[in-house]
């Protein structure tokens, strides 16, 4: 069950680059969506011009398999954006619109995740970064059916057993536990300043969710499962394209220097 954790005994290593990136994602995110509270659409624009900024100037020090990550990340999260929100209504925007600092966004919240992951205090307390998230996970959502709060969140325990899933089942266990932390974080603040509100009832399932449902980390978890999977294969289809390209190229470059030839 835990096959994909790091090793015990494993060697550990601290990057500061690592450390750096999840504080100031973590920072960037509050000032945000707290910005976001009462910001016009002219604000959310150049709030979403500042998120491009950061996670391009980010990017520049990761390799090609993290930066196609992000790539996908966005991607896959702007449609899932899209769907969820402005098609099916599960959660709403201030204005129902997706704004323009989340794609961005996401690209940073999945990056966090993978520097989160590798850092050298996931690695060496991963079983018990695993521990906690289960327990404080799973005390939220059973605090969530229990019928104290005034909105039930029966759809938060199922996001909960998926998460699970994710965490036990999946190849990157150490992604998934960060996830946890930077969506909750975010999630926690979006709701709570009115930045989106989840439905009372999910439109697909048709039953009771919290404002945030307790097990959303699963929801990102799919993003980075996306991302992490498909990065490499894309990235080989971009090689062979680049390729491919280069040998038309040289083929051009040799029909020409034969015609200058013949003339």
């Amino acid at each position: 069950m835990l096959r994909h954790f790091p090793a015990v005994n494993g060697e550990i290593t601290h990057n500061k680059r690592d450390y750096f990136i999840t504080v100031f994602t973590f920072f960037c995110v509050a000032i945000c969506l707290i910005a976001d509270a009462d910001a016009n659409i002219d604000k959310q624009n150049a709030l979403g011009v500042a998120g491009w900024v950061f996670l391009l100037g980010l990017l520049l020090g990761e390799c090609k398999f993290v930066r196609m990550q992000v790539l996908i990340a966005v991607a896959f999260a702007t449609i899932g954006e899209h769907f969820a929100s402005v098609f099916m209504g599960g959660y709403t925007y201030r204005f129902e619109n997706v704004p323009s600092y989340v794609p961005p966004g996401h690209g940073m919240v999945y990056l966090t995740a993978v520097a989160m992951a590798r850092s050298g205090l996931f690695q060496q307390y991963a079983r018990g970064i695993a521990i906690f998230v289960v327990l404080v996970c799973g005390a939220w959502s059973l605090w969530g059916v229990s019928g104290i709060p005034e909105q039930g969140d029966m759809v938060g325990v199922l996001l909960f057993w998926v998460f699970l899933v994710y965490l036990f089942k999946g190849q990157s266990p150490m992604v998934y536990l960060a996830a946890f932390f930077i969506t909750t974080w975010l999630e926690l603040i979006g709701t709570a300043v009115g930045t989106w509100t989840w439905a009372s009832i999910d439109p697909v399932l048709n039953l009771p969710q919290g404002n945030p449902p307790s097990g959303v980390a699963a929801w990102y978890c799919l993003v980075d499962a996306v991302a992490l999977n498909f990065a490499l294969p894309a990235l080989n289809r971009l090689t062979k394209v680049r390729r491919g390209l280069l040998k038309i190229k040289s083929r051009i470059s040799v029909y020409d220097a034969e015609l200058k030839e013949k003339w």
